[in-house]
């Protein structure tokens, strides 16, 4: 290790570290000494598993049962003497597996780009300046402010705690947060034990406070342990697995179909050389070549135009789960609303004191407004930088506080506080201790009826007062008042002590009420009309009081208007596995609930689950990390999420916004439907193949249809058209639907019926062709034997239109609006017309032009399955 970073930092004193790493903690790193120790130890990551590299892409795409068979046909071929077969099945292999590379390659790409539109930011002192900065950009000898809901990103020697916790589980296996410490502690110290340190990847829970970076990269303790953990080889996805076992299955039931196709053939006298042409024909048309590639394809493109709608996905299974979502449990603040909140108004024991917007004059001098200004901006975590284009951070909630104190004309002070009380979610108050005068002010901020329980005294303009049981009643009042026009409110109270250490909630006076705005998102109740329309409920989970919950929750569309919000208390003893009762139906019927605790909303995601919902949740907390990862769907806030909350969800909603959650719900229910229908389109063109070969020999007649003929059309339309039904952007009424179950596979009973349906009126139509250009046209045999081949090539073509659901109109499933979709229609018209009138290829593929009259009968027989497949589709609805 570099002579800069000590053994043992954990036993030596703050003083010792920062001067030997030459840091001053007010200070931190200038830029320029940043840049050149980024230099000397590298960026802060860990090593990662070495993406894959294009070889290894590339040889994948020749290690499936489809390849297998294809490789067995070209082997036969080669046997019976055919050599420009056996070619051109081999080269058929080397196109199918260059477009899969290609696809898999770029997915592979599109995934790296959208991991670093999530990437980890911290907070980090530097020319004495605090600035969010990229994790990977960490060096020794950095600053690190932390809050609860932080995932550290480096080691830390602690050299300021205030009520710090973290849950370093990922390091020692203990669930129960540890309380941390900047004094040092001694160096044979166990791991699980230094309290004076911070570990990279673990996640502080509580409090705040500030750390010097001594160990970055591989050098932190779970970079030591990354290089003991063997690489795991990636899982496929559920929906890839459930799509390599459908084509699995289909090569199965295609070769069974051949089998039988083969036996009838020998029963029937037909030469031995000849049935092992038709058994290599019917091998080739039993391979779904496009399945896969398409496949990796529409869910590649899906992710991205998701990555472009804002929502980021973090794990690739969740794009079919999203589709699927039956219920959104949601919070408040900053997803329904703004998140950009002002101070509105204050109310002492005096009287209510509204805030106009702009400049406010400076409150009398020792007045209970003045003294309530004060708290808001002592008890405080937020920043304010002096330059106006210096973004503040810190809590919305404390920046409106600390802007109104500033607006006021009230200063912060020069020094920052003694100690720290950091919010706790059980007290529902948080306290700030500063030095005033020959003892200490203690600042409090809290949750209405917390603080006005705990507080002894009101501040009067003569002095503080006993709180009478009824004043007391009269103050929880006019909060619920504020609350119940859809405002914030908050308790600020105070008390002076000669001692920096005192019970801190202890002997309280009351000073006042402060009413904060955050006003609805504009889009919020068209967003929740959306969700209703498609089938998903919506409910509410807040912290916020019951009646400001309430009110937004009315205000935004959620429930039916006259929905009371239930509070925590409320769900005292809840059992989630409980479905039966009046409390579960209480339950089950609400659709706002308010002062709650994380262990509620983890509670509230079982029991929804348990009730057979699909349930997507939203957070932005450390605290709601478990509910995020219980959650079928976890969506955290990607600009005020905590790195907690966005390493625990599976979606990270780029601009906080619940409308985002609508559209990638849609982007989700598309996916699925593209992927439905180009599986619909290849079975039904496959299908149609085998039982076009299988039929005419069944039947004593010759062989329609040839082995590379078949390779060609696989080739053409099995990739093309497949391509870009997957690209399909949708029909406009997606999100007019309930949503799917779950559980519905790929391809439900209704889709088989569409398969056989469609590729048998494929089947039959080319059948009829390839007979009445043998006896009505009365053409050759190797005539004939084109127009088949231009009835199917070009009947799979238009059956792209009907590979939609039933009930959907015809062109109008997001097909007819689809550049790809007459991309690959005119791209597939100029290879199958190429196949025919270029002489070499038509030599090859023994094609020989059938004349005007054989091209006519073919595109004719061809839109027969068009018009056939659209009655049936209305039909079928109907």
């Amino acid at each position: 290790m570099p002579p800069l970073i000590p053994d043992t930092p954990h036993a030596k004193p703050v003083e010792e570290l920062t001067a030997r790493m030459s840091v001053s903690p007010e200070r931190g790193l200038s830029a320029e000494e940043a840049a050149r120790r980024q230099k000397v130890y590298g960026p802060n990551h860990l090593r990662q598993r070495k993406p894959r590299n294009l070889l290894s892409i590339l040889l994948a795409q020749f290690q499936s049962v489809v390849v297998y068979l294809l490789a067995a046909a070209a082997a036969l071929a080669l046997a019976m003497g055919d050599l420009p077969e056996a070619l051109a099945i081999l080269v058929v292999l080397l196109i199918n597996g260059l477009i899969g590379f290609l696809t898999e390659a770029q997915a592979t790409r599109s995934m790296e780009a959208l991991r670093r539109l999530a990437e980890t930011r911290c907070r980090v002192r530097r020319g004495g300046q605090d600035q969010m900065i990229a994790a990977q950009d960490l060096v020794p000898g950095d600053i690190v402010v932390l809050e609860a809901g932080d995932v550290v990103t480096a080691d830390l020697r602690l050299i300021r705690c205030a009520g710090m916790q973290a849950d370093e589980s990922i390091l020692t296996g203990e669930a129960v947060p540890v309380d941390k410490d900047s004094a040092p502690v001694p160096a044979d110290t166990d791991l699980a034990e230094r309290r004076s340190m911070a570990w990279k990847g673990t996640a502080i829970t509580r409090g705040t406070g500030e750390g010097l970076v001594i160990g970055t990269g591989m050098e932190t303790e779970i970079g030591r342990i990354s290089r003991l953990v063997q690489e795991a080889q990636p899982e496929a996805t559920p929906l890839e697995a459930r799509l390599d076992r459908l084509g699995q299955k289909l090569v199965w039931l295609m070769l069974a179909l051949a089998g039988v196709t083969i036996l009838a053939g020998l029963l029937r006298g037909h030469p031995l050389g000849e049935i092992v042409q038709t058994g290599v024909a019917l091998a080739i048309a039993a391979v779904p070549e496009g399945l896969p590639v398409v496949a990796t394809l529409c869910l590649a493109r899906g992710m991205w135009r998701m990555a472009r709608r804002n929502a980021v996905i973090n794990r690739l299974s969740s794009v079919e789960t999203l589709g699927a979502t039956t219920l959104i449990l949601t919070d408040k603040t900053g997803t329904l609303t703004e998140n950009r909140m002002t101070v509105v108004r204050y109310l002492t024991e005096d009287g209510a004191h509204t805030i106009p917007p702009g400049t406010v004059a400076p409150p009398a001098p020792g007045s209970a407004l003045e003294l309530a200004m004060r708290i808001g901006a002592l008890c405080n975590s937020a920043d304010i930088a002096e330059h106006a284009e210096t973004v503040p951070t810190g809590d919305p909630m404390e920046v409106a506080l600390l802007s109104m104190a500033q607006r006021a004309g009230l200063a912060q002070g020069p020094d920052g506080p003694v100690t720290e009380h950091a919010f706790d979610p059980e007290r529902m108050m948080m306290t700030h201790v500063h030095a005033e005068g020959a003892g200490f002010l203690y600042a409090v901020k809290g949750a209405p009826e917390a603080v006005i329980a705990a507080a002894e005294q009101e501040l009067t303009p003569e002095g503080p007062r006993p709180l009478s049981p009824e004043v007391r009643a009269d103050w929880r009042s006019r909060a619920q008042a504020m609350a119940s026009e859809g405002l914030r409110c908050l308790a600020l109270a105070m008390k002076h002590d000669p001692l920096p250490d005192a019970a801190p909630y202890a002997g309280l006076t009351l000073v006042a009420l402060v009413a904060l705005a955050d006003p609805l998102r504009a889009d919020i109740p068209d967003a929740i009309a959306a969700c209703h329309r498609a089938g998903i409920r919506v409910i509410m989970l807040t912290g916020d009081h019951a009646a400001t919950a309430t009110r937004i929750a009315s205000d935004a569309g959620i429930g039916d208007g006259e929905t009371v919000a239930l509070t925590g208390k409320d769900l005292a003893g809840f059992d989630p596995a409980q479905l039966d009762g009046p409390e579960a139906k209480r339950v089950g019927q609400s659709a706002v609930f308010a002062r709650i605790t994380p262990e509620t909303k983890l509670a509230l995601v079982r029991f929804f689950q348990n009730a057979g919902h699909v349930v997507a949740m939203t957070g932005d907390g450390v605290n709601d990390a478990p509910a995020l990862r219980k959650a079928d769907i976890g969506i955290a806030m990607g600009q005020r999420g905590t790195e907690v909350a966005r390493e625990a969800a599976d979606v990270v909603l780029r601009d906080d916004s619940f409308a985002t959650i609508i559209a990638a719900v849609r982007e989700g229910r598309i996916i699925f439907d593209n992927i439905r229908k180009f599986v619909v389109y290849l079975m039904s063109c496959n299908i149609s193949e085998v039982l076009v070969v299988g039929l005419a020999v069944g039947a004593g007649l010759p062989a329609p249809l040839l082995p590379l003929q078949i390779l060609f059309l696989n080739l053409v339309t099995d990739i093309f058209p497949a391509f870009a039904l997957g690209l399909s952007r949708g029909d406009a009424s997606v999100l007019e639907r309930a949503p799917r179950d779950p559980a519905e596979p790929i391809m439900r009973r209704a889709d088989w019926r569409r398969v056989i349906v469609l590729g048998g009126a494929i089947t039959l139509a080319t059948i009829a062709a390839f007979l009445l250009a043998l006896r009505h046209l009365a053409l050759p045999p190797h005539q004939a034997v084109t127009v088949a081949f231009l009835t199917l090539a070009l009947a799979q073509l238009w059956n792209v239109f009907n590979a939609r659901a039933p009930g959907r109109r015809a062109l109008r499933d997001g097909d007819i609006d689809n550049p790809y979709v007459w991309g690959a229609i005119a791209l597939c018209l100029l290879l199958i017309a190429g196949a025919v009138l270029i002489p070499g290829l038509a030599t090859l593929l023994q094609l020989p032009y059938p004349g005007h009259t054989g091209v006519l009968l073919a595109l004719g027989m061809s839109l027969v399955p068009l018009i056939f497949g659209a009655a049936y589709l209305v039909r079928a609805h109907d």
